[in-house]
């Protein structure tokens, strides 16, 4: 089969697709036939060498999957050939065929394309652990989601709303806001950072913000949290601006705030039931209409260099997917 290869650590143009064995799946293990994989801003830190969690060289990038179980290991017992599942991995994706442990494995319905759930699981499992697990969000909230139009941004602002809040959207551009609205977004900003704590107390009347998703950093960061609500939570998902702004505890201590971290990954890992669990919650709300997947592009197997390096540029709406090429 043919999958990417990472060699050496370095830019998205250095990926290559190299022939290698297919998977067989040993006791708890299923296969799946890559319909679509999704692209995610972690995977080009992961092709750069400089994410978290580094597996030895080569290997395959990508961290979701859509595809359909072809093979299945000696005790699986909850799926079978033929199904039509997602899964989450820590790498990988970026193959004809992905060899997976049966507890990361989620049944799709009919009514999602494999593009779309390649789309789904990783931007939306993201969005709910920080708005349910970790901030508690409360219907009537306030909800500002940083990096709107993006795949986590734009799946906060459905989510979000989904769960009965109020929305707020910061965008970089009109576009993007523009999506956003489209997404179920109350208010869209397309703020200044020197204007931003000021822009987003005007727009909640006083009120300021109680739940944000945050994805920027830097000083978007640091205007958040004097923008932020009594009792409010802003959630750490990433640092898109590529900067990490320090946090003054007076801040915090005054209006009783809470800083939190997520790192998604560990509840696929640490949790997986819980992993499963909240996917079919999410799922079912797609099949509802209450969620979209918005899918900017789709890339075949062998440019996903390319795909990659889009998703650096920034020019992206929503997620763009991997489809390896089969004759």
């Amino acid at each position: 089969m043919r999958a990417v290869q990472v060699t050496e650590f370095g830019p998205p143009s250095g990926l290559t697709v190299a022939e290698v064995p297919d998977p067989e799946p040993g006791p708890g293990e299923v296969v799946v036939e890559v319909a679509a994989a999704g692209v995610n801003f972690p995977d080009i830190l992961v092709v750069e060498g400089t994410y978290q969690n580094l597996p030895e060289r080569p290997f395959s990038p990508g961290k979701e999957a859509a595809g359909t179980v072809v093979a299945v290991g000696e005790g699986v017992e909850r799926l079978t050939v033929g199904q039509r599942v997602l899964t989450l991995v820590e790498y990988g994706a970026f193959t004809e065929r992905l060899l997976v442990p049966e507890e990361l494995v989620v049944e799709i319905p009919d009514a999602i394309s494999f593009e779309e759930a390649a789309a789904f699981g990783l931007v939306y499992s993201t969005a709910h652990f920080g708005l349910v697990r970790r901030a508690r969000l409360r219907a009537g909230e306030w909800v500002l989601v940083t990096g709107a139009g993006g795949g986590v941004g734009s799946a906060g602002v459905q989510l979000a709303k989904a769960l009965g809040a109020r929305v707020i959207a910061l965008a970089r551009d009109e576009e993007r806001a523009e999506l956003a609205r489209a997404q179920g977004a109350d208010v869209a900003l397309i703020s200044d950072v020197t204007t931003l704590r000021d822009d987003l107390l005007r727009v909640t009347d006083g009120h300021g913000v109680d739940v944000t998703l945050e994805m920027v950093g830097g000083d978007v960061f640091s205007q958040i949290v004097r923008a932020t609500a009594w009792e409010g939570r802003v959630v750490i998902v990433g640092f898109a601006a590529g900067t990490q702004n320090p946090i003054k505890p007076g801040h915090l201590l005054v209006k009783n705030i809470a800083v939190l971290g997520l790192q998604s990954s560990d509840y696929r890992d640490r949790t997986p039931a819980l992993m499963r669990s909240t996917m079919e919650e999410m799922l079912q709300l797609y099949v509802e209409g209450r969620l979209t997947i918005p899918v900017d592009a789709v890339f075949p197997l062998s440019k996903t260099g390319d795909a990659l390096q889009a998703v650096k540029d920034g020019g992206i709406k929503g997620k763009l997917v991997i489809v390896p090429e089969r004759s």
